[in-house]
């Protein structure tokens, strides 16, 4: 889940009047079908999110893995055009413990596929019971023309020789758990890091085991692989490149060292990477740069260590292992990063080797000794002769240095742990403490002219941040320390942007106090690297960086780049650029509409694609087929993604030759438009609320005739599902044109009145034909799941108005839900509503200002908008103020308008509340803190009110952990069940559950789960 006020969303006004309703098609649902339960949903597979889906280089196969919330995934790999699959189980993605990402990948040549097998769902869980006990991956080898399957087992990862596809490499865990990378930081372990590594020749079946490598990169085009070398003792440590090609390896450096961080250039002609050794007077390793290159023939090496620079390099720093070095584009620069220098604690003082070393004598030796001893007349006389027979002299020393050491120690006062809070702090201490691992890693950019042998620092504290731009001419720096302080109260984002020549590492100064009221207001530069596109007062300027002179190049344009529908507190934000042009003479932006090309020259800006504004009809955003793109190349068509604004339609156009067109345009929701890397072969998306979203692929550049070459949800049809969605429209009471997605319940009849569940974030009607895939959300809430059990769902959309967010909410959701009831399909009797965050805030807010609904869920809450504005957002570490002031919260600063902040906040207004509640609040909640929730619930419970708050230990903002997704999804469903059903409320609802009765009472539900 999204951080709270951190999402994306775009904030729309519409101005259109429609029609009050328009209907989408609507299937018949057979009414035999049972509802899907929340117990079935542990089973239900679907295609995963992220690295779920893969087309083949020469799009001839499409792969997809089908992953359960609790449970075992498959891949299936599908040929694309007939009807050959292969279906490989791969074990466990999360259930119970911590989710994986699938990794799968094509050979370039498109005759094998390989991809990891993770231990299954039941190993997981055994294992989580006996902590330590190891659970290695497998890797799986398909030959795609046989199903020839290839195991291989305890893989920590894997990769295919590139563009050469003659060999897969696989590197193993060790059984002494090496294998892994170092940490860096202020320094590595001496534990050696290297594991045997497989080399897989695809053709032969032979395999190559080559022992202690750390790291393992293939160029691009496959033909070079280089390795680090880390075994026990350091003991031959080294870099090696082989010729794949002719399997013949080269020892290129060899020491006592650490060497990582291997990077290839992007064209695969030159690799860098670190040099690590040990220097007792620090903490830190101090490392060197080195770099390999001339791959065409024998490759040689070029190495800078700062220790052999004693006049330039600063001697209170080394190169930094947080940062992979980079070798610039004409190969005639090494880039890397820096930072200090830790000294190495001294050793506490060292007993004598020899006097701690002597032998002493057993009990039988010392009893001899004091029977002997003559001396000895009293008892006092035997217990001194006792004490001095049990120390010799070199213990007495001992023990004499160590109550000196000791009395030392004792002295020493003990430090407090503590923070010092100043009001001129650049950022609060909780941001600091939160960013403090990553500035203990933060690495100064530098960099070494090998022709020159000469070292160059490009950043410091005066400059942190440099980003060079393309072709490695300059780079763009930026410096928001002036405005950090100013930043960290009120959100509003400034930063000096500085060019810094990376030849020479000269500075100049290129604007000043800079306003980036969002990302793409930043510097954007050219493929050429000798301009930047940058948005400033409501236009978008070009800077030439040679002459150092700036444009304007949108005054005369006739139309507006400022995202007027952005109804945060921020300044003339501008909407989508889209990225140069590859000839670095245009760029292209958006008027939230229409693609406009504008040319460097302010000569220009040119609508390309003409019907969106006129339409209504959104080119979204622009495809990126090409990974390899080096600008957009406007010789060859381009894809965008569309979007109608008032009728939720989706597709695809193409922009070719100055002309474009609607290659596909439907009732759906299409997206993920992808290209073959060796092939014109295309696949897409396509999803309903009514259909699974599954991927097609076509071989025209129209996208005709796509295939279907995936099946999602293959336990879909066995369950009641929703036959239809409804788009409302309405009108805020403010005034804005808006609309709602209603989606009707499984088995629904005309004429018939559902009870309803209002559910809102913000804007969120574009999702009327999103697919709600079966699952244990973080919020235990899915759309899906509750129109299968019965209920209509109604999702409207909010739009705000400055410093009424509560208020903003009334004005747009109750109004929204009058236009629904028209419909005929909700019973106004059975609403309820539900949301979570800033919609748990919504939620609570207008419970306090309508009895229109019969019960409630709010999540993770804001309560208290005073309290709260002067609270942590703990997850990052800085104040709720400065997002309340530039963000979501839509408010000024409360000493500016308190009236503002009572009249939006839920607890001022807690009397009127009528509403049945569920709270959800976790104790670790680092967005909204625990305490807004407990001051709502003890202010209900003061009242008299029927209030229920269910807190899950040690959770965040959303629940994470999979047993508490299950058991609050059912909790808040029993609670709308009881509340818009009628059903019979379960004991916890109400009664509530003792502290002494709670183990009891959650093995009992355990049990009713599974």
């Amino acid at each position: 889940m999204k951080p709270l006020f951190l999402r994306n969303h775009r904030w729309i006004l519409l101005f259109l009047v429609v029609p009050v309703l328009a209907f989408s098609q609507t299937k018949t649902e057979s009414p035999s079908k049972p509802a899907l339960t929340w117990k079935d949903v542990a089973g239900f597979k679907s295609i995963a999110g992220f690295g779920g889906t893969q087309l083949s280089p020469d799009g001839k196969w499409f792969a997809s893995v089908l992953a359960p919330p609790d449970g075992d995934a498959d891949i299936v790999v599908q040929k694309v055009g007939d009807t050959t699959k292969y279906t490989y189980s791969i074990g466990s993605l999360g259930g119970g413990s911590t989710p994986v990402f699938p990794q799968m990948s094509f050979s370039d040549d498109a005759k094998y596929v390989a991809f990891k097998v993770f231990p299954k769902d039941k190993e997981k869980k055994a294992a989580a019971k006996t902590p330590g006990k190891p659970l290695p991956d497998k890797v799986f080898l398909i030959e795609l023309a046989t199903n020839k399957k290839t195991e291989f087992e305890r893989v920590k990862s894997f990769a295919f020789n590139g563009e050469k596809s003659s060999h897969l490499a696989l590197l193993l865990v060790s059984n002494s758990g090496a294998g892994t990378p170092p940490s860096g930081g202020s320094g590595a372990s001496d534990t050696p890091k290297g594991a045997d590594m497989l080399l897989y020749e695809l053709a032969s079946g032979k395999t190559q085991n080559i022992g202690n490598v750390a790291d393992m990169a293939f160029n691009k085009a496959g033909t070079w692989l280089a390795l680090t070398i880390d075994a026990a003792e350091k003991a031959g440590n080294g870099v090696h490149v082989r010729n794949m090609s002719t399997g013949v390896t080269m020892i290129l450096d060899n020491d006592k060292a650490r060497y990582q961080s291997l990077g290839w250039t992007e064209k695969g002609d030159a690799v860098a990477l670190l040099k690590g050794t040990k220097d007792e007077k620090f903490k830190n390793d101090r490392f060197a740069v080195l770099g390999i290159k001339g791959f065409d023939g024998v490759p040689s090496v070029t190495t800078y260590d700062p220790k052999a620079d004693s006049t330039s390099f600063p001697k209170d720093m080394t190169v930094s292992p947080n940062r992979t070095p980079f070798w610039t584009e004409d190969l005639t620069r090494l880039m890397f990063g820096i930072h200090k220098l830790e000294l190495a604690k001294k050793d506490e003082k060292k007993e004598d080797k020899k006097d701690s070393s002597a032998k002493k004598p057993s009990d039988t030796e010392l009893l001899a000794k004091l029977k002997a001893d003559s001396t000895i007349k009293t008892i006092d006389d035997l217990t001194k002769a006792i004490t001095k027979a049990k120390g010799s002299d070199s213990t007495k020393s001992a023990s004499k240095d160590g109550a000196k050491d000791a009395l030392k120690d004792d002295d020493k006062p003990e430090k407090p742990d503590m923070a010092i809070w100043h009001w001129q702090d650049r950022a609060l201490q909780s941001r600091q403490q939160v960013s403090e691992p990553q500035d203990k890693n933060f690495s100064f950019l530098a960099m070494y002219d090998i022709a020159a042998k000469k070292y160059i620092r490009l950043a410091d504290s005066a400059l942190r941040s440099i980003t060079p731009a393309p072709k490695y001419l300059y780079g763009i720096g930026q410096n928001t320390l002036p405005y950090d302080l100013q930043a960290s109260k009120d959100g509003q984002s400034f930063t000096d942007v500085v060019v810094v020549d990376l030849k020479t590492g000269n500075r100049s100064a290129a604007l000043e106090k800079h306003y980036v009221p969002n990302g793409f207001a930043n510097p954007q530069p050219s493929p050429d690297g000798t301009k930047f596109f940058y948005w400033a007062d409501g236009h978008w300027y070009v800077y030439d960086i040679a002459s150092k002179t700036k444009r304007n190049l949108t005054e005369g344009a006739p139309t507006s780049f400022v995202d007027v529908e952005d109804d945060h507190n921020v300044r003339k934000p501008p909407y989508d650029f889209y990225g140069w042009t590859s000839d670095s003479k245009a760029g292209l932006a958006s008027d939230g509409w229409d693609v406009w090309m504008i040319s460097v020259d302010g000569k220009k800006a040119q609508n390309l694609t003409q019907n969106g504004k006129r339409d209504k009809i959104r080119y979204e955003n622009r495809y990126r087929l090409d990974p390899d793109e080096k600008g957009i190349d406007m010789k060859q068509p381009q894809y965008f993604h569309i979007y109608g604004e008032w009728t939720k339609k989706s597709g695809f156009a193409r922009l070719d030759g100055g002309q474009t067109k609607q290659v596909l345009w439907e009732d759906a929701a299409l997206g993920e438009l992808s290209k073959a890397k060796k092939a014109n072969v295309y696949a897409f998306s396509r999803q309903s609320f009514t259909t699974p979203r599954n991927f097609h692929v076509s071989a025209s550049p129209e996208l005709t005739g796509a295939k279907q070459s995936s099946a999602n949800a293959p336990d879909f049809s066995k369950y009641a599902w929703s036959p239809g969605t409804r788009l409302v429209n309405y009108v805020s009471d403010k005034g804005d044109t808006l609309q709602g997605a209603l989606f009707l319940p499984a088995g629904y009849e005309e004429g018939k009145k559902y009870p309803t569940v209002v559910y809102y974030y913000e804007k969120l009607s574009q999702t009327l034909h999103n697919f709600s895939t079966p699952g244990y959300s973080g919020t235990g809430w899915n759309p899906g799941v509750y129109t299968s059990n019965g209920y209509a769902v109604f999702i409207p959309d909010i739009v705000y108005k400055l410093n009424d967010p509560g208020m903003s909410a009334i004005w747009c959701v109750l109004p929204a839900v009058k236009a629904a009831i028209k419909t005929g399909v909700i019973d106004e009797e059975r609403i309820g509503i539900h949301g979570h965050s800033w919609g748990g805030y919504q939620t609570c807010f207008l419970s306090t200002q309508t009895s229109m609904f019969k019960a409630a869920a709010a999540g993770a809450p804001l309560t208290d908008m005073i309290s709260m504005y002067n609270l942590i957002y703990k997850n990052n570490g800085i104040s709720n103020g400065q997002i309340f002031e530039a963000s979501q919260g839509r408010l000024v600063a409360p000493w500016d308008n308190w009236e503002a902040y009572y009249r939006n906040s839920p607890l001022h207004h807690v009397t009127k509340v009528t509403t049945p509640m569920l709270l959800l609040h976790n104790d670790a909640d680092g967005a909204v803190d625990f305490t807004q929730g407990v001051e709502f619930y003890v202010a209900l419970r003061r009242l008299g009110k029927p209030v229920v708050m269910v807190q899950y230990k040690g959770e965040n903002h959303g629940l994470a952990k999979l047993p508490n997704r299950k058991d609050y999804s059912v909790r808040m469903m029993e609670f709308f069940d009881v509340h818009l059903k009628g059903k019979p409320a379960p004991e916890w609802l109400q009664k509530g559950v003792e502290r002494l009765q709670m183990e009891d009472h959650l093995d009992k539900r355990a049990l009713m789960e599974d």
